[in-house]
């Protein structure tokens, strides 16, 4: 198979099952020769299964150097165990511009942490569900703190959250120095309490926001659509 063929083939790779992944790493043995390189679109859907060792010098995680759009989602993980590992996924690519993350519980400090790797980061969509809001507080600030790398992503993409992201992520992206700069806000399956933090997201980035849609929990809280002419 020559180079041109291969660069179409496998522009855009997607392991549903951890049967896919160890399929992909017994064809590819060797990441430095793998296909991977023409992958500008990656979707991992078992990130259960996805280790340390996968990611360091010679793990198949390398090959992938040229990923613009990355989706990390997971099913299969617990929600009495909201401390998925996304640390192997750090810095995947330094091209990436687009980041979607969907969990079935996971802690908010780990997309931050993840999201932060990627300086050229522009897209960021989060779905996942949180663990529960404890009593003393929401749980929001475990583990989490207010050290941001010198190049921060630039946010100035589209922003879309649902279910238990909404007023954690949206309370984290308030504190970013520099601001947000997003062109478009989705924001979806949130509590009315919530409006507040979402109106100050809204504010934060009025000057470059282009449209808007959010929606609560059904039968709460109405939809809008706004779109914003300078």
């Amino acid at each position: 198979m020559d180079p041109p063929h291969r660069k179409h083939l496998f522009a855009s790779i997607k392991f549903q099952t951890a049967a896919d992944l160890e399929s992909w790493k017994k064809t590819f043995p060797d990441p430095s020769t793998s296909p991977a390189c023409y992958a500008t679109t990656l979707d991992i859907g078992c990130s259960h299964v996805v280790t340390a060792e996968d990611a360091e010098a010679g793990g198949w995680i390398r090959g992938f150097s040229r990923v613009v759009d990355l989706g990390v989602s997971d099913k299969v993980v617990s929600r009495d165990e909201p401390k998925t590992p996304l640390t192997p996924f750090h810095g995947l690519s330094p091209a990436i511009k687009s980041l979607r993350v969907d969990f079935i519980n996971l802690l908010p400090p780990r997309v931050f942490d993840l999201a932060l790797s990627f300086p050229l980061l522009k897209d960021l969509t989060v779905t996942s569900i949180f663990p529960p809001l404890s009593i003393d507080g929401d749980g929001f600030d475990e583990e989490l703190d207010d050290v941001w790398p010198p190049y921060s992503p630039a946010f100035t993409g589209s922003l879309k959250l649902s279910r238990g992201g909404v007023r954690r992520i949206a309370r984290r992206l308030a504190s970013i120095p520099g601001g947000i700069h997003f062109r478009k806000l989705n924001l979806t399956q949130f509590h009315e309490e919530d409006l507040t933090l979402i109106t100050g997201l809204v504010k934060g980035c009025f000057h470059t926001l282009e449209s808007l849609d959010i929606a609560g929990q059904p039968g709460r809280t109405s939809v809008w659509y706004l779109r914003l002419y300078r």
